[in-house]
Formats: structure tokens, sequence, C-alpha cells
């Protein structure tokens, strides 16, 4: 991870801790903006719960304006972990490294506060988020988890399932990439899904289906997710 721990933010970005109430509100109103006007996609009371409680609440800003926001919190004591719950960059900022710079500042934290790992869900059939955690990241796949939030009534997520796999990223070890003969079958998901589900509703849903169906054959057949590749998709391996 030579590359990702030498980032450095673009001239004028910063990544703070939400130690106000204003600073909450104006992280949760960002938030609500990526998620397509969702109000409830981080709260201000619960984020200020949360940032009140030593938990991992930042906001990333441009000057004094904020653009995104990262939360996440600690899992059990014992297993040294925590859980990023919410992570989001303005739609007019996103593309400039700034998810990656996110995830490097929230990797620094957790070391400094005695946590080796991190979590979170991601949708699968969202192909660059898929290269992101698992290649760029590192980060592995523990769970496919079927409509884990159930019905959303955002902008992202409205009309869909809300399938997820879980992200497992143990931060200090190597990103692993599978050998070509270690690939045994892959599982192909849409280079839009966005876009699809705005023009072919129906043809979106249907991928939902087919991937879903496809990650639980292959993992009957005791095959775990290995990698990501933009042209093929998930890569299994033997487990």
């Amino acid at each position: 991870m030579a590359d990702f721990d030498q980032l450095t933010a673009p001239a004028g970005i910063g990544i703070r801790s939400l130690e106000t109430v204003e600073q909450v509100f104006a992280a949760a109103a960002v938030l609500s903006e990526v998620w397509g006007g969702d109000r409830d996609a981080m709260p201000p009371n619960l984020l200020r719960a949360l940032a009140h409680s030593g938990n991992y609440a930042v906001g990333l800003y441009d000057g004094e304006r904020i653009v995104g926001a990262s939360v996440a919190f600690f899992a059990a004591p014992a297993e040294r972990s925590m859980h990023s719950h919410v992570t989001g960059v303005l739609a007019e900022y996103q593309g400039r490294g700034l998810g990656r710079l996110l995830k490097q500042h929230q990797r620094t934290w957790a070391f400094a506060h005695d946590v080796g790992h991190i979590t979170w869900t991601f949708d699968p059939l969202v192909a660059r988020n898929a290269y992101f955690n698992l290649v760029v990241l590192g980060a592995r796949v523990t769970e496919y988890l079927v409509d884990q939030y159930g019905p959303m009534d955002d902008g992202v997520n409205r009309g869909d399932e809300t399938d997820r796999l879980m992200a497992s990223w143990a931060l200090a070890a190597p990103a692993p990439t599978p050998e070509p003969g270690d690939v045994v079958a892959t599982v192909a998901v849409p280079r839009d899904i966005e876009g699809l589900r705005r023009a072919v509703p129906v043809e979106a849903a249907a991928w939902r289906r087919r991937v879903r169906q496809q990650f639980a054959e292959q993992a009957a057949s005791g095959l775990v997710v290995g990698g990501f590749d933009p042209d093929r998709g998930y890569l299994f391996v033997r487990g």
C-alpha cells in the first residue's frame, strides 16, 4: 500500500473532526445531499452522539466549506475493529481521489486508537466501489447480505432491494491479489448500474436477482471472492 500511504491532500482540502453542533448539522446535510435528499442518511442527533462518545466522525473540507463526511463506530472491544457506516463526497468533488484520502485518514485514525480492522458494506452491483474496495484498498468480501437494510427511500436506493457485500479490511495486511490460475469462476456486474436504474429499471432489477443467485451458487460450491476485475467482475477462488 505504499502509494496509498503517501497520498497527500490537494491544496485547500482538509479533514477535521466534527466537534461542534454546527459542524455535525453541516455534515449531516452533506450526506443527505449525497444520498439524494435522504434526511435519514445520517441523523444529526445520532451523528452528534457518535462523535461525542469518541467514535470516528470527520468532515472533508474545501477551505471552510464542508464537502464530504465519514462516520464509523467501534465494534466489540476484544475485536479491535470498527464499522464504517457512511462515507460520502458531494458530486462535484467526486473523481478526485478524495474517497481514498478519507480512507487513508480513517486507517491512520484507527491505528492511533488500537484498531487494526475496519468493516463496511457496499452494493455488489456498483463496479467502481467493488474495484476501489477490493483492489485499491485490499479489503476482502466476507458475506453476501440479502436486502440488508430493507426498503430505503433515498435517491440512490429507492425502488431497489438493498443487497450488500460485507467488506473486511485488515489494515496492516497487504492487498490480496489472486493468481490467474487460482480464479475458478467469475460473476459479472454492469459497468454503470446507476445509469441502468434510471434508464431501464427492469433490467437493473434483473441484474440484482442474477448476481444474488450467482453469489449463492459460488458460496455453495465452497468458493470465496478473491478479487475484482473491471472486465470480468468478481473473481472467485477456492476457500
